[in-house]
């Protein structure tokens, strides 16, 4: 990993920029979630405000970023963490300025599929924790976006953590490697992420019409959209698991 420097948004606004194309490139297919109430009220703010903690890594035979990741510093108990993850989070670092801060909250790991299976994005997750330590903070809390769940969506997320593989390891590779990296589970995230827009932004994004109520799959969603025509909307509320690390 030595062909690999570890940079900041705050370092430069070429690299702020860079960043910003690889988290496009890498969510892209995801965009829905950028609609949560607290991405679409505070993200953005929170990345400029807290830009040294937006980690880039950056190729040094070729000077371009290969991953990004994101995180916040926030107050929290890691033992006693909501049902709400990603979006708890956001709104905690936005609204909670005024408490000394003791955990860096993981938001994103962002690698473009042309970089995938390096192990970039292991590192992003040994880079978050060498952060909360350079802070003298007491460790790092992540919702865990399982990378498999997608293809199991009317599984419940409490059901699908206790998979193992044949190796007895847990069943997701997401999951797996942040166990791997010293990633504590605490509990599924419920709650992590909650979209709630009209019945046509969902037809506009899925590219079909919603004719009848009732829980559609859709493409990359972890869980199904429910439908509700009565109110004209459609509700996703997506499920994580939240992992802890000790600094």
């Amino acid at each position: 990993m030595s062909r690999y420097a570890v940079k900041t948004r705050a370092d430069s606004p070429e690299l702020r920029k860079a960043a910003m194309a690889i988290e496009q490139a890498a969510w892209g297919a995801l965009g829905f979630l950028n609609f949560t109430r607290a991405h679409f009220l505070h993200y953005q703010e929170l990345l400029e405000e807290h830009a040294d903690c937006q980690l880039v890594l950056v190729d040094e035979l070729t000077g371009y970023p290969v991953a990004v990741g994101n995180c916040v510093p926030l107050t929290c108990d890691f033992n006693n963490l909501p049902p709400e993850g990603w979006d708890w989070i956001v709104e905690t670092a936005a609204n909670d300025r005024a408490r000394p801060r003791n955990a860096l909250g993981a938001l994103a790991i962002s690698v473009p599929g042309i970089h995938r299976s390096k192990g970039l994005a292991r590192r992003m997750i040994d880079e978050f924790q060498a952060l909360a330590v350079r802070k003298s903070l007491d460790g790092v809390i992540a919702p865990v976006r399982p990378s498999a769940k997608h293809q199991h969506p009317f599984i419940s997320i409490d059901e699908y953590v206790s998979w193992t593989d044949d190796k007895g390891r847990l069943f997701d590779p997401w999951l797996r490697s942040h166990a791997a990296a010293g990633g504590r589970i605490i509990k599924p995230a419920s709650r992590s992420m909650v979209v709630e827009e009209p019945v046509g932004f969902w037809e506009m994004w899925t590219g079909r019409p919603f004719e009848q109520s009732g829980d559609y799959p859709v493409d990359g969603a972890l869980v199904p959209v429910s439908i509700d025509l009565d109110r004209g909307v459609g509700r996703y509320v997506e499920p994580n698991v939240w992992f802890a690390y000790a600094a």
